[in-house]
């Protein structure tokens, strides 16, 4: 199961696990769709590829909740 992480890595955004919008690589590095498109779909953690995020319905929040450890140093 996706981690669902809450924010941008690079700029910090909330990226909501309900809300499309945001971008993933293979290891789940989070960015939101703005730093994503600069970053031209490539992770700069690992090099691999940004693709959309699948969401998750809110109802399922309860049984499989999102992370909430947020990956943005600032």
């Amino acid at each position: 199961m996706l981690e669902m992480r809450p924010d941008c890595e690079r700029c910090g955004t909330d990226v909501p696990a309900e809300a499309p919008g945001a971008f993933i690589c293979s290891f789940e590095c989070t960015f939101c769709a703005t730093c994503a498109e600069e970053l031209d779909d490539q992770c700069p953690n690992c090099g691999g590829e940004l693709m959309d995020r699948p969401t998750r319905a809110a109802k399922l929040h309860e049984e499989y909740p999102p992370s909430t450890t947020r990956k943005f140093k600032g």
